[in-house]
């Protein structure tokens, strides 16, 4: 199977020749030919697998092949959870359409407006953006949706995790309901369906790999490490093994900032990544630590998606999420594309039923290992673990990018056919003249 094969044009065949990819991967073998038919999709597959790819390809090519007027209406959405995951796609959706005549942009909080705003008003096919954000640009009458005619939700769970059902419906409330709606996501939940039947129209389900499973050639390690000493422990187990780019997660902000100020004083150079820092900051740190000015990311749950590091070595839970699921989502940043991986926890004694739940969502027992010198001598009782996803539907919470919730749940449309853009050239989305879309 080539990507020629899967009906992309040369155009988007060279471009991503050009970024080293070969051949499709799973994901992409069984998305892009239903995108290009316009069907709607609900797509699962393990985190690192080409999803980005596997949705921006096939739209791409849709908005290539349809003609468009002078001033350029946006005709696709990509919604994502978080600034990172947003710059990542939209920096892939450059990259993809390098050879074609289609202009993006991407729209994030954290940042003044004006910028983005100036690039809206010169017209845009394709446009990335967080929720919160978009809906205050929205209100400012700086974007319309109206001629909306292909919606993508990336990270669908991690939307819901956050809060954003309510931007999400009040969004869809301004599209038209004539469109093609895709669902791309690491993993399902009954929440995440329950919230796809009110977006999606007979979708096709798409799924490579177990729902909730890691990559295979990750490999997991758990430490038994008393609390106090994981600090001590993570120091010794970087300068050991001499690794020059590892990725810490931890639970809280405060505790990522502690925990970088520590591996400074240690001569490890590192920095932090987490909802309370400003957007330069989080940008600068990512970029240090994607061409090795710096050792060590620490970095909140944020982080978990959208970081998409080449060959990234080793992920350390210094503590695990209270939430199963996010640690799919965590390690998921090592062991891509078929690369070698080690994911790395750290875990005291009131993290034990973390790793329980974690164990019984990924169907294996994770190795664990007590090194001596830092035994868990202490007897704090289990936490429990959350006794449901974070992300019940509709649960209301603080998004990331700094838009809170809108104040009322707006009516999902009930037909979601696509609206025929006007002027099309008559040929079908995989450039086959006898595809037909729903």
């Amino acid at each position: 199977m080539s990507f020629k094969s899967l009906g992309l044009s040369d155009a988007f065949v060279k471009a991503v020749e050009e970024k080293g990819y070969t051949k499709p991967s799973p994901i992409q073998e069984k998305a892009i030919p239903h995108i290009l038919e316009g069907k709607d999709v609900l797509a699962s597959a393990q985190t690192g697998t080409g999803k980005t790819a596997g949705f921006t390809l096939p739209v791409l090519q849709y908005l290539s092949e349809t003609k468009h007027q002078k001033y350029r209406p946006i005709r696709a959405l990509v919604l994502t959870p978080t600034r990172e995951l947003a710059a990542q796609v939209h920096d892939n959706v450059r990259e993809y359409s390098k050879y074609v005549n289609i202009k993006s942009a991407v729209v994030f909080g954290g940042v003044k407006a004006a910028s983005q705003i100036a690039t809206l008003k010169r017209g845009v096919d394709i446009l990335v953006a967080t929720p919160g954000r978009l809906l205050d640009l929205h209100d400012q009458k700086a974007v319309s949706f109206k001629r909306i005619d292909v919606f993508i939700l990336d990270e669908a769970d991690r939307m819901l995790d956050m809060g954003f059902v309510r931007d999400i419906n009040k969004i869809i409330s301004y599209m038209p309901a004539k469109r093609q709606n895709l669902m791309f996501s690491a993993t399902f939940s009954k929440e995440i369906k329950k919230l796809a039947s009110g977006i999606l129209r007979n979708p096709v389900e798409v799924e490579t790999a177990p729902q909730n499973s890691t990559a295979k050639k990750v490999s997991h390690k758990v430490y038994k490490i008393d609390k106090k000493k994981k600090t001590e422990f993570t120091i010794k187990l970087i300068k050991d093994n001499n690794w020059n780019q590892v990725l810490i997660f931890t639970r809280t902000k405060h505790g990522a900032n502690r925990l970088t100020q520590n591996l400074i004083k240690s001569r490890i150079s590192a920095a932090a990544i987490h909802g309370n820092k400003s957007q330069g900051a989080r940008t600068k740190a990512l970029k240090n630590f994607k061409d090795n000015t710096i050792k060590v990311l620490v970095a909140t749950d944020i982080a978990a998606r959208g970081l998409d590091i080449p060959l990234l070595p080793y992920v350390i839970n210094y503590e695990l999420p209270n939430v199963p699921e996010d640690y799919v989502h965590r390690i998921g940043r090592t062991g891509r594309a078929g690369a070698e991986g080690e994911a790395i926890s750290l875990v005291c004694s009131e993290e034990t039923e973390y790793q329980k739940e974690i164990e019984k969502l990924l169907k294996e027992n994770l190795k664990s290992v007590i090194v001596e010198g830092f035994e868990p001598t202490d007897t704090a009782p289990p936490k429990r673990a959350a006794t449901q996803s974070k992300g019940s539907f509709g649960k209301k919470k603080k998004p990331a990018d700094g838009k809170k919730d809108a104040p009322k749940k707006s009516k999902r449309p009930n037909n979601h056919k696509r609206r025929k853009p006007a002027n099309t050239s008559g040929r079908s989305r995989s450039g086959a003249a006898k595809s037909k879309r729903n």
